[in-house]
């Protein structure tokens, strides 16, 4: 019978008094994250770290959108129909209420899914990072009570920012419909909807803001100190008062470190993806074609609809897999930028640094 996997042994934390801190400015942790990066990822390359790491970034939203994506499958033969296949399906959802309730709670609790794994496969890369290695069955046992943490509080400020918007559409819609019925031509409606787009871009700005620093700093701090979400923002904001000014830096440098990041890598994935998606439109018209050659025409019933929902769930996951191998690398680079910005705050952070290498601890 195979040993189930071990969580990883506590590091020593009381080493963390011996050492200097390992850089205080922005600029300084930005550059010892590049250095991490290119250790963990190519001195020496390992393909089974790039294939694991990818698996944890597939989660945490590895990879960068595309111009590529505009690709349609109208390309194929116009035999084909899928338009009004899709057409069809949509009027056939609509008139059965059972349906719509079934998908409904199906994306719920996909999206329930998902966010789980994100808050705790974010867990797994902070240990990879930290480790130097990566041990995907030990760190997601011992990220188990972390992740369940920072799901709850992610659930509750979605759920929190769902409901203002909710709130705000139903206090703005009765003036709304006022002003639409009397055909008023006051700028009371202009300025109630400049209102309400102005709303939901800062408060989506600052949603953001504050997601992109629990992942970055109070994530590390959890997993350092093993303490839940609130206790780790409440030292983190403790931090930021001391230090406003080398936290403002360090936003305005992550914003501009994730930016450039995303255009390199959105210049690296658009030949691919053109590649890709021109590759997945000629075989499907092989396919059409194929058949017509044989003396069979494509009509859209139960099995050619499962065949072709099949067909998009293998090409969806294979463009998954392209986009998180390619985005991993930025991932790796931009959440250890924020834990080498903290392990110079937090002594217990800092501490594991010191953790040797596996290689170190062969020899």
């Amino acid at each position: 019978m195979s040993a189930q996997p071990q969580a990883p042994p506590p590091l020593p934390l009381d080493l963390a008094p011996a050492f200097p801190s390992l850089g205080c400015s922005p600029t300084e942790a930005l550059s010892s994250a590049f250095d991490d990066t290119l250790r963990l990822l190519f001195q020496p390359f390992d393909a089974r770290h790039w294939i694991k790491l990818s698996i944890v970034c597939i989660f945490l939203g590895g990879g960068t959108s595309s111009a590529a994506f505009n690709w349609s499958l109208g390309a194929l033969p116009s035999d084909v129909r899928f338009h009004e296949a899709l057409e069809r399906v949509r009027q056939y959802l609509a008139e059965h209420l059972w349906l719509i309730l079934l998908a409904t709670a199906l994306g719920l609790a996909l999206g329930l899914v998902l966010l789980y794994l994100r808050a705790t496969f974010r867990f797994v890369l902070v240990d990879s990072i930290v480790r130097k290695d990566v041990q995907l069955g030990a760190a997601w046992g011992a990220a188990q009570p972390l992740g369940r943490s920072y799901f709850w509080w992610l659930l509750g400020v979605l759920v929190a920012v769902g409901a203002l918007f909710a709130a705000g559409a139903v206090a703005a819609f009765p003036y709304l419909r006022t002003l639409a019925a009397t055909g008023s031509r006051s700028l009371a409606g202009p300025i109630i909807l400049a209102g309400c787009l102005m709303a939901v871009v800062v408060v989506g700005l600052l949603l953001a803001l504050v997601i992109t620093l629990t992942d970055d700093l109070a994530v590390p701090l959890m997993y350092a100190e093993r303490i839940p979400l609130h206790l780790a923002w409440r030292k983190l904001w403790q931090k930021v008062r001391a230090e406003a000014g080398n936290f403002t830096v360090y936003v305005l440098l992550r914003f501009v470190v994730s930016v450039t990041v995303g255009m390199f890598v959105l210049f690296l994935l658009f030949p691919v993806l053109v590649g890709f998606f021109s590759g997945a439109i000629i075989a499907g018209a092989l396919v059409v074609l194929a058949l017509r050659l044989l003396g069979l025409m494509w009509f859209w019933n139960p099995l050619t609809i499962i065949l072709a929902a099949v067909a998009l769930l293998l090409l969806s996951g294979l463009l998954l897999i392209l986009l998180s191998v390619v985005g991993m690398p930025g991932q790796v680079f931009l959440q250890d930028f924020g834990m080498r910005f903290m392990a110079a705050r937090v002594p217990a952070l800092e501490a594991l640094w010191r953790w040797p290498a596996p290689s170190a601890k062969r020899r």
